[in-house]
């Protein structure tokens, strides 16, 4: 009778594939310890890299609240000046155009406005008279 090969044998060929089966199983096993141990250490990393990213987001908030305040004072007295300065050139117009109206002969308004009050008088005035004459 002729023997059969080793690697034919049905046993042996039962034993390699056992052997193999529990080395996988054996290499997941320690693929998940290490993803675990590895896991643990990339995570503390990643906590040790994010302190320092967190204290310079709230550095980078601090000085950008501010550059907002500063920017808020700065435009609110920008507004007061051209404000102030807007008032200048008002009463500059206003004297400009009561020279130009007096050059030219006509009333300013304090002229038509002392008028109006010495006609509001002379009414008055004029009433009484008729009263006292009835």
């Amino acid at each position: 009778m002729a023997s059969t090969p080793p690697e034919f044998d049905p046993q042996h060929m039962s034993q390699q594939m056992k052997d193999s089966a529990q080395q996988i199983w054996q290499a997941g096993l320690g693929a998940i310890a290490k993803a675990q141990e590895e896991g643990s250490k990339v995570y503390e990393n990643l906590v040790k890299e994010g302190s320092p990213l967190q204290q310079t987001t709230q550095q980078a908030q601090t000085k950008l609240a501010q550059a907002a305040e500063k920017m808020s004072h700065l435009a609110s007295q920008m507004g007061a000046s051209a404000n102030g300065q807007i008032d200048k050139l008002e009463h500059v117009f206003e004297d400009r155009v009561a020279k130009a109206l007096k050059s030219m002969g006509l009333p300013t308004a304090q002229d038509l406005a002392d008028l109006e009050a010495r006609v509001a008088l002379l009414e008055q005035q004029l009433a009484q008279a008729r009263n006292t004459k009835d």
